[in-house]
């Protein structure tokens, strides 16, 4: 019998698709910890929770549902004309009218929709690094080549990158940056992109959440060359429920409406969109502008308590999500959010991300004792680390000089500044901490979340040639580490410390 083969276009066997949803299940599954217990940092949420969760918004889940309930026995009106309507009527300005308006099956379903209707196999499409990654797997579906120049760079896009372009992506704010870039540079791009004949796609699915004033839906409705999308899921706080829409140009929305799938959104979604986005106010409404206020609030003070933990370097506060810079962290993004996972909760290891590598995480903004619940989650797991990596230390040190029958005689630490010249760094991290004990020069100090622990950063002991030796004369006997540590205290630091008295 002959290999066989699967029937579909080759590159699409390897593909890469972005993983989302089921990690709260997968958590509470793979540590025992129920899942109402989890909080979740690594999705961008309303703080607020979702609008039937928020009194002021006069909002029934029950009645929606049972206003759904009859229509779920037949089609839904394929052309949504309330919803579309009501989309309209959100974005504002009386600039976007119904006709302009594609509805969607949530941000992915708008996405596979242009790039479907745009690309064929070898077309070339920009995609800023890093983004949202489901550009890039749509386009690949299609066949086509991407084009990655840094986002921080995408304002200054050569002309000859756009002129082989048919697709520019703009996530804005970016996605997991969080850059916002005005609507006056938007402008600007989106008329270089028509001069070029480049779509410019403005993803805005979070702009609700940032400064709604800096849309472009208005100019999509003016030029062929301009989409944008808007998501329903950010801003509502309702990502089990699809919703979102496209705004075009009258022509390309009529043609985009065509080709879309037939009855894409269900009747839930059709109606409970349609209920989100007739507020009073539409993006100005009490609810969203709340959310915006508390974001920027608590953002700020969240970047301030993450910047005070060492090896922590926070982002701009411009959305409800923060990209951390932990490169000078001891952990790298993979291991610091599996620990914290462990912890009951949850951030965004941006590794996927191109260009991050494992130096970032994101963090979503919640509210106050919930952001206080994730820097303590981060401490607690810092200080976990410290003692999982000062008991392998430990082992590999006594390993090492039970072989040489010496100190490993290190002159510098691994990731501690060096005390002294001539110092001996076998003891990067000190077997005995925390000692508690002030006569080494540690003392108690006051901690990013607010905590009182103990430093020995001035304790030189340990750094100290024939202290080592001694030490390790003593943990090299046969017994239990935890009990020749005990010994060790006694028999070397002990008469130590008392002519400190």
């Amino acid at each position: 019998m002959s290999e066989q083969t699967i029937p579909l276009r080759e590159h699409l066997v390897n593909l890469k698709s972005c993983r989302h949803g089921g990690l709260i299940q997968e958590t509470s599954e793979k540590y025992g910890i129920p899942e109402a217990e989890i909080l979740d940092f690594s999705a961008n949420y309303n703080p607020l929770g979702s609008p039937f969760e928020y009194p002021k918004s006069g909002l029934d889940l029950d009645t929606i549902l049972q206003k759904t309930l009859y229509k779920l026995r037949e089609y839904p009106d394929n052309r949504y004309l309330e919803y579309r309507k009501a989309a309209a009527g959100f974005v504002g300005k009386g600039e976007v009218s119904a006709e302009n308006i594609i509805p969607g099956n949530g941000s992915t379903e708008i996405i596979r929709l242009v790039v479907e209707c745009m690309l064929e196999k070898g077309d070339e499409v920009i995609i800023p690094a890093p983004t949202f990654g489901e550009y890039e797997v749509q386009c690949r579906i299609l066949g086509a080549k991407i084009l990655q120049p840094d986002v921080e760079t995408l304002e200054a896009v050569s002309d000859e990158m756009l002129e082989r372009a048919k697709i520019l992506f703009l996530c804005n704010p970016n996605n997991p940056t969080g850059k916002l870039l005005l609507r006056e540079k938007v402008e600007k791009l989106a008329k270089r992109c028509e001069a070029h004949k480049t779509l410019l796609y403005v993803d805005e699915a979070f702009i609700d959440l940032s400064d709604p004033a800096q849309t472009v839906a208005d100019l999509a409705t003016k030029s062929n060359y301009v989409f944008v999308m808007r998501s329903l899921t950010k801003a509502f706080y309702m990502p089990g429920v699809r919703m979102g829409f496209g705004i075009a140009s009258s022509e390309m929305a009529k043609a985009l409406d065509k080709a879309r799938l037939s009855w894409n959104l269900g009747a839930l979604a059709n109606t409970m969109g349609t209920t989100f986005l007739n507020l009073e106010g539409g993006t100005q409404n009490p609810y969203l502008r709340e959310a915006r206020t508390l974001i920027l609030e608590e953002g700020k003070k969240l970047k301030a308590r993450l910047d005070r933990i060492r090896g922590f370097e926070a982002g701009e506060v411009n959305v409800n999500y923060i990209l951390v810079n932990i490169s000078g962290c001891m952990m790298d993004s993979v291991e610091l959010s599996e620990r914290l996972a462990s912890h009951g909760v949850l951030v965004r290891d941006c590794s996927s991300f191109p260009n991050l590598g494992k130096a970032y995480i994101r963090v979503a903004v919640r509210p106050a004792e919930e952001n206080k619940r994730l820097i303590s989650a981060i401490g607690d797991v810092i200080t976990e680390w410290g003692q999982d990596r000062s008991k392998e230390e430990l082992r590999q040190v006594i390993e090492k000089a039970s072989e040489k029958g010496t100190s490993g005689g290190r002159q510098t630490c691994e990731y501690y500044p060096c005390h002294f010249e001539g110092q001996d760094c076998t003891f990067c991290f000190c077997p005995f901490y925390p000692c508690k004990e002030p006569r080494t020069d540690g003392k108690w100090v006051k901690s990013s979340r607010g905590e009182q622990v103990w430093s020995c950063v001035d304790c030189y002991y340990v750094h100290k040639k024939e202290i080592v030796r001694q030490i390790l004369d003593c943990l090299m006997q046969d017994g239990e580490t935890e009990e020749l540590l005990k010994l060790a205290w006694k028999k070397v630091m002990e008469p130590l410390l008392e002519g400190k008295n």
